[in-house]
């Protein structure tokens, strides 16, 4: 078996370094050179003098964010200074041209003064569409954020808060579907009340989770101790421990049916995993080293186990939240990320992986099969398997999914569908059915769908913005 680490040192060496700048532009000849730099150049900058949101035309700017780090939480490997932290700081920068086309660059501070972090990245703003501040020790770096999203008109994110909480609760979500659970009703042990763990715990709480029970290097965190707390930690008494109850790790983990850990590696026990409810799921998210492997916990008799490991199943990783989040941002100049913003995420991610075994049914508009086919290979990666097509041509079926997954989506094109509306030109039709209409019509208008309902027909038809009209019908 290879050597993980060794492998990852290798490679840093040979290329030295992950990243590099490369020109979009021709750069050959003398009129190449005058177009690009002097004297044409000066034309895009009469242009933004005059009107300062043209930086966006005419600049790098709508597509650019900078990665910040003090260096002082890194991965699992604490204070470790910024050259330390740059190896990161890149890897980050790579996440973001691969999955989003978003240019980012490294940026690591020799500072631990938040207001000369907070004095730096208001001063650097105008070079970059956003900000992503990264492994900057709690409660430091919650402090900076808050500073920078009220002082900067540029979308300001401290991923390792809330792009972790995204993740997580949207694997949360998708997990409590396989154990039939419900957020209500479940008893979640988080450990780690950090960056990560408190956006972590304010984020189940405001899913509906109601019992939480949050630990850190001092113990469980709990009212009694309100006064010996930072500001981050006593924000989190209000939410968590509702009966107030002081008790270790050990005890917490009986009868818990989440476990969540953003913390140290080795905290969590075969035992204590052991003693939890049955149909458990356990999310230790410590990096490079969990509190519980993988393979301990599963013979432990967990549910669900998920990692931040990339070399572990079910990795939970911000990599699935931040690049996209920030391209939507970008894409519509917001100058704040809101709570709002980062719950949707959630909810839309969650979205995306459907429960095992279950075929949905769309009715897609007669012109727009092959349309159709080409968003769902690109979206989500689903091929086609097979089709059946009607002697008499009027209908084709086409089922698609993928070879990770047992379910399949049931494509159908009629040739005589009747439609309510009249469609545009490049507009598809999809109709499918679901258990509750109320809850699909407040998740297609979070999605930012326009929803009508005909009373009559009990049908919802949503019109998304890009060119679908979805028609949900009640199941019966």
């Amino acid at each position: 078996m290879k050597d993980v680490y060794q492998e990852a040192l290798k490679l840093h060496a040979e290329h030295e370094g992950k990243i590099e700048v490369s020109l979009k532009v021709a750069c050959e000849n003398a009129e190449d050179l005058s177009l690009a730099y002097t004297p044409g150049v000066a034309q895009p900058c009469r242009e933004i003098a005059q009107n300062k949101d043209d930086v966006y035309k005419y600049t790098w700017k709508s597509h650019s964010v900078a990665v910040v780090s003090d260096g002082t939480a890194v991965l699992g490997l604490g204070d470790i200074g910024p050259e330390a932290a740059l190896p990161v700081m890149e890897g980050k920068a790579l996440l973001f041209k691969r999955f989003a086309g978003i240019d980012a660059i490294p940026l690591c501070l020799d500072t631990k003064d938040p207001d000369e972090i907070v004095e730096i990245v208001k001063k650097i703003a105008p070079t970059f569409g956003g900000i992503n501040l990264e492994d900057i020790s709690a409660p430091r770096c919650v402090e900076i954020e808050r500073r920078l999203i009220n002082e900067c008109s540029i979308p300001v994110f401290h991923d390792d808060q809330h792009g972790t909480a995204i993740v997580l609760t949207s694997a949360l979500m998708n997990a409590l579907k396989v154990v039939n659970k419900k957020p209500e009703d479940i008893k979640v042990v988080i450990s780690g009340t950090g960056a990560a763990g408190s956006s972590i715990i304010k984020m189940i709480h405001s899913l509906g989770v109601k019992t939480i029970y949050a630990f850190n290097i001092n113990g469980i965190v709990i009212k009694d101790d309100y006064d010996q707390y930072d500001f981050l930690v006593k924000e989190l008494t209000e939410i968590t421990n509702p009966d107030n109850k002081r008790m270790t790790l050990k005890e917490a983990m009986v009868g818990a049916d989440v476990f969540i850990g953003v913390s140290a590696p080795k905290l969590v026990t075969k035992e204590m995993v052991e003693s939890m409810n049955e149909g458990n799921i356990v999310f230790p998210m410590a990096n490079p080293e969990p509190e519980i492997t993988y393979a301990l916990a599963k013979e432990a008799g967990a549910t669900i186990v998920g990692t931040g490991r990339s070399d572990f199943p079910n990795q939970i990783n911000n990599v699935l939240a931040f690049p996209g989040l920030f391209k939507g941002a970008l894409s519509v100049r917001a100058t704040k990320i809101t709570e709002g913003m980062k719950l949707a995420a959630a909810k839309g991610l969650a979205s995306l992986v459907m429960i095992k075994g279950h075929v949905i049914h769309c009715n897609i508009n007669v012109t727009n099969l092959e349309k159709s086919l080409a968003f769902y290979k690109e979206a989500l990666g689903l091929e086609e398997k097979r089709r059946k097509v009607a002697s008499d041509g009027s209908f084709i079926l086409v089922y698609i999914g993928n070879d990770f997954d047992d379910f399949e989506i049931e494509l159908t094109w009629l040739k005589d569908h009747p439609q309510p509306y009249e469609l545009g030109e490049n507009e598809s039709h999809i109709a499918f059915e679901v258990e509750d209409m109320q809850k699909a019509h407040a998740h297609h208008e979070q999605m930012g769908c326009i929803c009508f309902e005909n009373p009559a027909m009990g049908i919802y038809f949503i019109h998304d913005p890009d060119d679908y009209w979805l028609e949900v019908l009640p199941k019966k």
